[in-house]
């Protein structure tokens, strides 16, 4: 065998002795008791096994990858973490993979933290790019909250978000009117996550089981910007906001919550401070769920007038800047230019408040081809 190779060709065992042949001498043995050719004490040698002929490697054989480097604990830095993601050493629970998320894509960011104070992060959201049908760039950004009452809400949230992005992606290459996309993205997600709640036996399928009480569940809030237009989609207390980029115009609020204090204001009955002062000002009176009373989606579209921002997020975010001023303040005057930046730098503010809640946020930078006058933004329509 060659020298520097292990046994059988394999690599990484141990080569074996090798002696060099005797020029021109027979084959020889060496038993226990003798000392080789020369000794005067030897004969013909032993049979010996048949040695299988060398088989070549098949060159369509992937390698083995080497194996993972062992994961050390981010509190000791020294202990190894084990299956169950705890520290062998110290005993820490490591983050898991959706207590901090990031996604950059071409023009659209978002990011999402589980906060300070929960013990998992049970917001999601989903950003993509595809294009219309005369090859103009549609952009995505959805966000889903879930309801912490409810049973695997960190589940709901994600199913909702990917069936809403999902549809989108479907329709909108295909020529669908944007905003009636946006509607059938939430009624997909409702679906998804309708799936998740357990029916009982003999249960009609297609009845929606409002007795199926703390069913997962989640809100949602979603924006596309498509054709020029700028189209938003809710149901739930996830809001959209818009901030023009030279802040010469006013910042506003473009979506309006499903919760008890927005219906103490419509109806006249309390002063927008006093009903989100009041303890029942965030209890939601719309979510994506197998136990909500009827499904209500939200949608508005409009024709932004000049450049800005689109600032999609939950409450965990628009708790610390809940009006639109507050939110343009917040956010970083170049967010057109570094959307991933600015929305590292939302969900920083909310834990820099306090963090008492999971924090998601997308941003979308929105440009226009032509100029004109007046508002920040026009209302196309709503439903």
């Amino acid at each position: 065998m060659p020298p520097g190779h292990g046994s059988a060709g394999f690599p990484g065992v141990p080569p074996m002795p090798y002696a060099p042949p005797v020029p021109g001498g027979a084959p020889y043995a060496v038993t226990p008791g003798q000392d080789g050719p020369g000794s005067g004490d030897f004969g013909p040698p032993p049979p010996q096994p048949e040695r299988p002929e060398p088989v070549a490697a098949d060159p369509r054989a992937v390698p083995a990858a080497p194996p993972a480097p062992a994961k050390l604990c981010v509190a000791c830095r020294a202990g190894r973490v084990d299956p169950d993601g705890y520290c062998e050493n110290c005993g820490h629970a490591q983050p898991r993979e959706r207590d901090h998320m990031e996604r950059e894509l071409g023009p659209v960011a978002a990011v999402s933290d589980r906060g300070l104070r929960h013990h998992r992060n049970e917001d999601a959201f989903a950003v993509s790019v595809t294009a219309l049908p005369d090859g103009s760039p549609a952009v995505v950004a959805i966000v889903c909250d879930g309801v912490s009452s409810a049973t695997r809400p960190d589940e709901a949230s994600q199913a909702a978000a990917r069936a809403a992005n999902e549809l989108l992606l479907e329709t909108l290459p295909r020529g669908a009117d944007p905003q009636q996309a946006m509607r059938e993205a939430i009624v997909a997600a409702a679906a998804a996550v309708d799936a998740l709640a357990e029916r009982p036996p003999g249960a009609d399928p297609e009845e929606r089981p409002h007795h199926h009480l703390n069913a997962p569940a989640c809100t949602i809030v979603g924006a596309v910007s498509a054709g020029g237009l700028l189209i938003v989609g809710w149901v739930g207390d996830s809001r959209v906001y818009w901030v023009p980029d030279d802040r010469s115009g006013p910042a506003a609020r473009l979506t309006e919550d499903d919760s008890w204090a927005a219906q103490m204001v419509a109806a006249g009955l309390m002063s927008e401070q006093e009903a989100y002062a009041d303890d029942r000002a965030h209890a939601i009176t719309g979510w994506l769920g197998a136990d909500a009373y009827e499904l209500d989606p939200h949608t508005a579209a409009f024709t932004p007038d000049r450049d800005g921002v689109v600032v999609v997020c939950t409450d965990g975010l628009w708790n610390y800047a809940e009006g639109a001023a507050d939110m343009a303040r917040a956010i970083p005057a170049d967010a057109a230019e570094r959307p991933l930046h600015s929305a590292q730098v939302l969900v920083g503010h909310a834990l820099d408040g306090g963090g008492h809640d999971n924090v998601t946020v997308a941003v979308l930078p929105f440009a226009v081809t032509r100029q004109g006058a007046g508002s920040a933004y026009d209302a196309h329509h709503r439903t």
